[in-house]
């Protein structure tokens, strides 16, 4: 039997390796039937979406799902590789209350012990997931409302301009839209604040690979295989630079693809190192340092594809029947150059940055630790 009565606080965590075995609507179908929250890692972004959706755990996880990871006493792992950017340096700071289930296919990635009593299971997510649908177990209503009005507390504790640029693009998109997202802070925003409508919708992020550039291509080779339907390009100003030619391949094959750039003129994620660690000395990462950007929209009219410039993510509205017809578009967003990507867990030490407010940090624990 894979899961207990003891436990009161459980969660279930998804990896891609859900979406790998065809295992995403019996993940849905378990929350749905038990209640109990489900967290995901960052490649696993879009497993669970709309009602469902808490957010993602790791280095620059939600908060509040990282929170959710140290309060619980029981962590069913189904398909996620658990890597240092997860579980941090020193293991022992994961889910420190918690027991730990995984299940891997990959007996190597097993082979790792995370906890010393953890539990595995060598198998195929999709077999896993149908064997915990098959067990008695509870109902975890209370537990996942008390996850959700904790989420809440801190629904814009940790937004920077990034996110809610990708709040206001998410709101603006159909149900179940497929969204590709580029290398750079922007991929960390999209992961923290895009919450797609519908069930059905795909995110194709690079996650550990950190392929920057990789937006505008994975965005027509998608566009192309769902036989020229709508797909939209979230990148960043570094990463969009890196494969700009794509856009005659966009021109030339009339492909709908609306893409937009979070323009912080910086590349923000090295950026944001030197300024934290290395005193200001922003070498080949902003205008001080040799790095610069062009004019995005003259560049993408020049291709003869529509492009505006956007002072600020709030005018993304009048630029939505750009954003529903079946015509390429490119919406150049300007973001400020200092825009940092918050929070971020330290796995050296587990710290995180910035800290949480004392008084909010009571508040959520109270919230958290309610269920008896």
């Amino acid at each position: 039997m894979i899961f207990r009565s003891i436990y009161s606080k459980p969660i279930l965590l998804a990896g891609n390796g859900v979406r790998t075995a065809g295992a995403e609507e019996l993940v849905r179908e378990f929350s749905r039937k038990t209640n109990i929250p489900v967290l995901t890692t960052m490649n696993g972004v879009d497993l669970i979406q709309d009602d469902l959706h808490i957010g993602f755990i790791g280095t620059h996880g939600n908060r509040i799902a990282n929170m959710i990871l140290n309060a619980c006493d029981l962590v069913i792992s189904v398909g996620a590789r658990l890597g240092i950017r997860q579980v941090g340096r020193y293991t022992k700071n994961f889910a420190p209350k918690a027991d730990l289930v995984r299940c891997d296919i990959d007996e190597y990635e097993l082979s790792r012990n995370i906890k010393e009593n953890e539990k595995k299971y060598q198998t195929d997510a999709r077999d896993f997931m149908r064997m915990l649908l098959a067990e008695d177990t509870g109902d975890y209503s209370k537990w996942r409302n008390q996850c959700l009005e904790a989420k809440k507390i801190l629904d814009d504790y940790d937004k920077q301009p990034g996110n809610y640029a990708v709040e206001k693009i998410a709101s603006l998109l159909p149900e179940s839209p497929v969204v590709s997202v580029d290398v750079g802070m922007h991929q960390c925003w999209c992961a923290q604040s895009l919450a797609l409508k519908g069930h059905n919708g795909r995110i194709h992020i690079s996650g550990g690979y950190g392929t920057m550039g990789c937006g505008l291509p994975y965005a027509i080779g998608a566009c192309i295989s769902m036989r020229n339907n709508r797909v939209y390009c979230i990148t960043g100003d570094g990463g969009f630079q890196m494969n700009i030619q794509e856009l005659e391949t966009v021109r030339r094959e009339s492909l709908p693809i609306k893409m937009f750039i979070l323009n912080n003129r910086v590349l923000g994620k090295i950026r944001e190192t030197q300024h934290l660690e290395h005193g200001d000395r922003f070498a080949n990462t902003a205008i001080s340092g040799g790095y610069t950007v062009p004019n995005f929209q003259k560049i993408t009219e020049a291709y003869g594809i529509k492009a505006a410039t956007l002072q600020s993510y709030e005018y993304l509205e009048k630029y939505k029947n750009w954003i529903e017809d079946d015509e390429p578009c490119l919406l150049d967003i300007l973001l400020p150059e200092n825009s940092l990507l918050t929070p971020k867990i330290k796995f050296e030490t587990s710290t995180i940055r910035p800290e949480l407010d004392e008084k909010l940090l009571n508040q959520v624990k109270s919230v958290l630790s309610g269920v008896t």
